[in-house]
């Protein structure tokens, strides 16, 4: 028997109905068997199944989501300029874990920015219209209001590290305190005794761990934190510079460097270089996310690897758990999951 192009007589696409009278079942029969239910006889199912590719039938996945009250659609919202996210890695890594693990999905994935008041006003009024089945936060600030509005609009939602440790919502995150600790250990046993930091943005978490990481690993080996090897950066490479000439004009004397951000790192490199302090020989310098920077780096950067795709991928999955309302649960609601995934310092010439 020939297989049809996909299209009845006239041009039409098969109907369910159409597919129903060939396999000599009802309709509600076959719709069970395109969605996967167990409830169909072997006999049946394979009935069903070559009726559909007798006919050619593609299921109407948007009249299917339509039914569900679903628009099969998820929301990857960015609260930074777009300047920023094509500027660092971190951003591009999630994205492509992101992409990955929805490649077997049917949901399509909007990338959406929120870094100006203009625009979260505009994502605010979207969200609330339920346009997409649940969203995805990277890089939330710790007074952020979007993940507060998603949970008063009951969307489901999960983010990129939680915004304290009374974080509500589900998140996936890298272990950041032990990032710091064995980034500062790694330097304590090289010999590095004026051990500086530069941070990330104070309002974000993870860099607040990362703080706490590098204060204990100095505390338990007896030399405890001087605030002033302490400087405030922004993730940028900028931010770098300022900190790292801060940092020298304070204290010339440092000996090494940890930056939290690989990108930031660049940044304390270009000043170092400038005030001729030679890389490691003067001053070991260790970055934070293990990104390309890290590698093509003049010396190469040491870096603690943050497993930045596998976040985007685990993201996925929650988000998916949490659409589907198949997460676990406990008394008075749905278990809201924390995933700290663990973090390795990966070893180069720059310490």
């Amino acid at each position: 028997m020939a297989v049809s192009s996909g299209r009845s007589r006239g041009g039409r696409r098969p109907t369910l109905e159409e597919v129903a009278a060939r396999a000599g079942v009802g309709r509600g029969t076959v719709s069970r068997v395109i969605n996967g239910s167990p409830r169909v006889s072997d006999a049946t199912r394979a009935a069903v199944e070559a009726a559909v590719a007798e006919l050619g039938y593609v299921p109407n996945t948007a009249a299917r989501a339509l039914a569900a009250n679903r628009t099969d659609a998820i929301a990857l919202v960015v609260p930074e300029s777009e300047t920023r996210f094509f500027a660092e890695p971190y951003f591009s890594d999630m994205l492509k874990g992101v992409g990955a693990e929805l490649s077997d999905t049917e949901m399509q994935l909007l990338l959406i920015f929120a870094g100006s008041d203009k625009e979260r006003r505009r994502l605010a009024e979207y969200l609330a219209a339920h346009r997409v089945d649940g969203v995805l936060l990277v890089s939330v600030h710790a007074d952020d209001p979007l993940p507060d509005l998603l949970a008063q609009l009951e969307i489901p939602a999960v983010i990129s590290g939680p915004r304290s440790a009374r974080e509500a919502l589900a998140s996936v995150d890298s272990d950041n305190y032990g990032g710091g600790r064995s980034a500062v250990e790694h330097l304590l046993a090289r010999g590095r005794r004026e051990i500086a930091h530069i941070t990330g943005r104070l309002d974000v978490y993870g860099a607040q761990r990362r703080v706490d990481g590098y204060r204990e690993a100095l505390r338990d080996a007896g030399h405890g934190a001087d605030e002033q090897l302490i400087e405030p950066g922004d993730f940028t490479e900028e931010g770098g510079r300022r900190a790292m000439a801060a940092l020298l004009g304070r204290r010339p004397g440092l000996d090494a460097v940890f930056a939290g951000s690989d990108v930031m790192a660049a940044g304390a490199r270009q000043v170092l270089r400038e005030q001729g302090r030679r890389i490691p020989d003067d001053v070991a310098l260790v970055g934070y996310d293990d990104s390309a920077i890290a590698r093509h780096m003049d010396p190469p950067l040491t870096s603690v690897r943050q497993p930045i795709e596998d976040m985007g991928r685990r993201m996925i999955g929650l988000l998916l758990s949490e659409i589907a309302g198949s997460g676990p649960t406990v008394p008075g609601g749905p278990q809201r999951r924390q995933v700290v995934l663990p973090t390795k310092l990966v070893e180069r010439a720059s310490s």
